[in-house]
């Protein structure tokens, strides 16, 4: 058995897609994207021996000081003539590529960029052996791309509950001031998001301990998030409100899901059998899309245009009071879009000023059959097709509209087929007609 991830040492190598992920974290979050927050969610994780980011520094001048301090390489991407967009990704692929073959001492790489175009090079690294880590938001992370990789780490997991450029103490409104409203509040990025309930967590907790149970392996702390991990990428305590993997089983414990034995460190969790398996049954998240169907119909016409992704969440609001996205695992609505975007109901683009642009996936806009082609025959030029076969004459052509056209010019010359010379007779030196015809049986008179 592969020795625990925690004993294992891990050299990590960062490489950030920093214009995917600079416009994400803006459109989404409406925030500035805070490299230290990354770095220190993967110095957890192991030990950082290289940190390399790719963008046209021109457009990101702001931020070459934050990357400067924190030893990370910058790498200029020169966009060409014609837009090239996939500039970065190509870059960032062969330098990882690179890596992996020339450095053997480094076991880990970590994807800074919610681009699904690296599901390429996620599974290339993974099968030469290395352990791979993506950073991204879950608003606009491909859901691929989070669930092919060893552990996604999301970025608004990162986030601290108070920034550092945020003042700690607020003051209060004044008398007769309204208060600041939620949407605003959201806008400002400066909260975590609202923190899933503990039954969401339990289908994957049951599966894991089922899994160490049929291999026969006490489920203690540390072995149990390796297997939640294997089996779901996507999972973070910190998405249930829990600062660690500790605190998340404590809260399992509190809310009578497991059973856990044991001291601090040294917990053994076991399942609660029939109870937790009937608490453990919520929603998927494909189930949330038929309600966002529904509304995409009813406003398919300003969607098709575009729409904010608040917009939108209005409309889901006003039409379904009573869905909750929370419900089907979802800690924010733009985290449901993503997921809607892979099924390919929505495509949603981010935007540094409007944030989280919608329209329309292909699902609304099926591509069109094609028309069956009509044979066009031209009077012009007749079609030609080849004469009966007959023994002992040589195969021609026949037309068919010229043969009209014959019969037509000898009756207007009143000229019938059996008064018509044939075409030999002309050029004969003399021969006789009876010669050329078949000998009579009649005698012949004297």
């Amino acid at each position: 058995m592969r020795r625990h991830e925690i004993d294992e040492k891990f050299k990590i190598a960062v490489f950030i897609d920093f214009d995917n992920i600079e416009i994400g974290v803006k459109s989404t979050l409406q925030r500035e994207f805070d490299v230290e927050a990354v770095l220190d969610a993967l110095k957890e994780r192991g030990e950082i021996v290289t940190k390399i980011a790719y963008a046209n520094w021109g457009r990101q001048d702001t931020f070459t000081r934050q990357l400067s301090e924190h030893a990370v390489q910058m790498v200029q991407r020169d966009p060409s003539p014609r837009g090239d967009k996939n500039g970065a990704d190509i870059n960032l692929a062969l330098d990882a590529l690179e890596m992996a073959f020339t450095h053997d001492h480094i076991n880990a790489f970590a994807i800074v960029s919610g681009d699904s175009d690296f599901i390429a090079l996620v599974n290339k690294l993974k099968q030469y052996d290395k352990r791979v880590f993506v950073v991204g938001g879950r608003a606009f992370t491909s859901t691929i791309l989070q669930k092919n990789c060893h552990e996604f780490i999301s970025y608004e997991s990162v986030l601290m509950e108070t920034p550092k450029h945020v003042p700690r103490v607020m003051s209060a409104p004044a008398a007769g001031q309204p208060q600041q409203s939620a949407p605003q509040q959201q806008r400002g990025g400066h909260r975590r998001p609202p923190p899933l309930e503990l039954a969401l967590a339990m289908p994957l907790v049951e599966r894991a301990l089922q899994v160490l149970e049929r291999r026969e392996v006490r489920p203690q702390l540390g072995l149990l998030k390796s297997t939640m991990l294997q089996l779901d990428s996507t999972f973070s305590e910190r998405a249930y409100g829990a600062g660690s993997f500790t605190d998340f089983v404590e809260k399992l414990q509190k809310a009578d899901l497991v059973n856990v034995t044991g001291g601090e460190g040294r917990y053994m969790i076991k399942r609660k059998g029939e109870m937790a398996a009937e608490q453990a049954a919520v929603a998927k998240p494909e189930e949330a899309l038929t309600v966002l169907r529904d509304v995409l119909e009813t406003h398919r016409l300003e969607i098709d245009n575009g729409a904010p992704a608040d917009d939108l969440a209005a409309w889901v609001k006003e039409e379904q009071p009573d869905f909750d996205w929370k419900r089907y695992g979802f800690q924010e609505f733009g985290e449901m879009l993503n997921f809607a975007q892979d099924k390919s109901v929505v495509r949603v683009e981010p935007h540094e000023e409007k944030g989280l642009m919608v329209y329309l996936g292909a699902e609304f806009h099926p591509p069109a059959m094609p028309e069956a082609e009509i044979p066009s025959i031209s009077d012009e030029q007749p079609t030609e097709e080849p004469a009966p076969t007959i023994a002992g004459q040589p195969m021609e052509k026949v037309t068919k509209a010229r043969r009209p056209r014959r019969a037509k010019a000898a009756s207007a010359t009143g000229q019938s087929s059996a008064s018509r010379r044939p075409r030999g007779t002309r050029r004969s030196t003399g021969a006789p007609r009876r010669a050329r015809t078949a000998p009579s049986d009649a005698q012949p008179t004297e």
